[in-house]
């Protein structure tokens, strides 16, 4: 039998904080081997990246301590490895890909840099070997024209742009072994689908193993060789890919392969009152260059684009990272400036300034990607939720805010009890509840909804699917829906626009997108999000 390339056994990781423990993994042992991908799949909380950030000694110590373990690679224990020994393994060996960029990424350095100086350290190539390698990494990840991002700066990049980079530093070593930590999340379907091939293919061409992290099971299904599934911080099952897909042996697992977004929204309605309507919408960023930073070009986020949305219906709007999406549902908030017309309730909105804004805010709301960067950590949940309320209802009492509040939680299915709670205290499906209880507060019109699954579990994007239904149904509910997670967007769009390169590439009733698709871009969408034989990755890239 061939030697395992890791092999761990018997990891436990407790957390000490004050005088309480938390045991978060428990006697979990596997297997890798060499060109082998094995999956750790589970829900958030489950011990997944605890487990996997192990490997590699990347926990907080001391507070994370490893009460039993041992995970061998190279014939060493890494567990018992020294620092020098750990460094001269981390980057080389055994690379990783984290599932938030922006943290991870420094935002003081451009793309070229970052890149660079993981070759530098760990290769010693000069700026011109760096340049060139940097240049077909970016290229190898699915960056288009690389030569103008090598001078970026990561928030001048969007999340799956950002996600790129950093799949391109994990590989510029051609590592043995990569952890991949939800490495997809952040992407949308077509570019999983790249990202998932070139992972593939780097394996087979490098002879790399892969520890592929996530709660995506049509990703595991791609991918993996084998999975382990855990949960509250033992592995439950594992096996062969198909034998778990095919014949799931324990409750949990099958519970999880149960769980997506299911239903489809209630019949559109094509006389309910227009709620939020744009023509022309244009939103070009300059492009300055020179000691005169003069304008030479633009970057036409989002150029001529036509919108309605009616009361009680959802607009879905699709398409890969940088499409525009997100830049035309803060256009239509006027969030950011724009050109072209757009009204509100029937009323012309656009030339409207931020402060003149207002007054609308209260009928015009957003629930935002990232539920733990939109929550401020230092406010209670009853202060985020109630905050709302004192600007736009600033005659409320604090016993009648209370009531809101309390009626809020009750609402998206919070224990209102939990209320004087911090947002870290809340696992991320309850913090999008706080996010969706803050908007719902002030009984909006209109709710924007931003990806407000993407970092979701499956089973909990099923229930937030459920409670946004619920919610328009008992509230008339106009709903701008974006994401590039076309399961969600079938299970609640009556209509879909959508977007390659800030322009509508096709639009029409979810239906007939969703069966009928007319162009090859759209098909190569459906291709990637509901698994169909066919090549989407070739269509996006031309």
């Amino acid at each position: 039998m061939t030697e395992p390339l890791l092999s761990v056994r018997d990891l436990s990781v407790d957390f000490t904080q004050g005088g309480s423990v938390t045991h978060a993994v428990k006697s979990v042992s596997f297997d890798i081997d060499p060109r082998e991908t094995v999956a750790l799949v589970g829900e958030s909380g489950s011990g997944k990246s605890v487990s996997a950030l192990s490997v590699l000694k990347l926990l907080q110590y001391p507070a994370a301590s490893h009460p039993s373990g041992q995970i061998m690679f190279g014939g060493r224990d890494l567990l018992a490895a020294s620092d020098d020994e750990l460094r001269a393994v981390r980057g080389n060996d055994i690379s990783m890909i984290f599932q938030e960029p922006m943290t991870s990424l420094n935002p003081l350095h451009t793309i070229e840099k970052q890149v660079g100086e993981v070759l530098r350290l760990h290769q010693g190539m000069g700026e011109s070997a760096q340049r060139a390698r940097t240049l077909e990494l970016l290229n190898q990840v699915g960056i288009r024209e690389p030569e103008k991002r090598l001078g970026a700066y990561p928030h001048q990049l969007s999340g799956g742009q950002r996600q790129r980079v950093m799949i391109a530093m994990a590989l510029a070593n051609t590592p043995r072994l990569l952890i991949a930590d939800e490495p997809t999340t952040a992407l949308d379907v077509t570019v999983q689908a790249q990202i998932l091939e070139l992972l593939d293919d780097l394996k087979r061409q490098q002879d790399m193993s892969m520890l592929f992290i996530t709660h995506d099971l049509g990703i595991v299904r791609r991918i993996a060789d084998r999975v382990c599934v855990m949960t509250n911080g033992e592995i439950v099952e594992t096996g062969p890919t198909e034998a778990i897909f095919g014949d799931p042996q324990h409750a949990y697992t099958r519970h999880l392969l149960a769980a997506e977004p299911k239903g489809r929204p209630p019949r559109a309605n094509p006389e309910a009152p227009i709620v939020m309507e744009g023509d022309e919408i244009k939103v070009w960023f300059p492009i300055k260059k020179g000691f005169m930073r003069k304008t030479v070009d633009h970057v036409k986020a989002v150029d001529g684009i036509d919108v309605t949305v009616r009361a009680g219906q959802t607009l879905g709007v699709v398409g890969e990272s940088g499409s525009g999406k997100t830049t035309l549902g803060l256009a239509l908030s006027r969030l950011i400036s724009s050109d072209g017309d757009i009204r509100f309730a029937g009323e012309a909105i656009d030339a409207r300034s931020f402060r003149q804004m207002r007054p609308l805010r209260k009928d015009l709301q957003i629930v935002f990607q990232d539920p733990f960067g939109s929550l401020s950590p230092r406010m209670s949940i009853a202060e985020i939720v109630a905050e709302g309320l004192a600007i736009h209802e600033p005659d409320l009492d604090a016993d009648q805010r209370d009531e809101r509040v309390v009626a809020a939680l009750d609402e998206v299915g919070l224990d209102p009890e939990t209320r004087f709670r911090y947002p870290h205290e809340f696992s991320g499906g309850q913090r999008q509840r706080i996010a969706i209880a803050r908007a719902m507060v002030l009984k909006p019109k209109f709710l924007m909804l931003d990806e407000p699954t993407s970092a979701l579990d499956m089973s909990v994007q099923a229930q937030v699917v459920d409670l946004l239904r619920d919610l328009q149904k008992k509230h008339n509910l106009a709903y701008l829906f974006i994401s590039h997670d076309l399961k969600v967007v079938r299970a609640l769009a009556n209509h879909v626009i959508v977007m390659r390169g800030g322009r509508i590439v096709e639009q029409g009733p979810a239906d007939t997108i969703f069966d009928a698709p007319e162009t090859d871009y759209t098909r190569a969408l459906m291709a990637a999000a509901f698994d169909i034989k066919t090549s989407a990755a070739g269509v996006v890239s031309q």
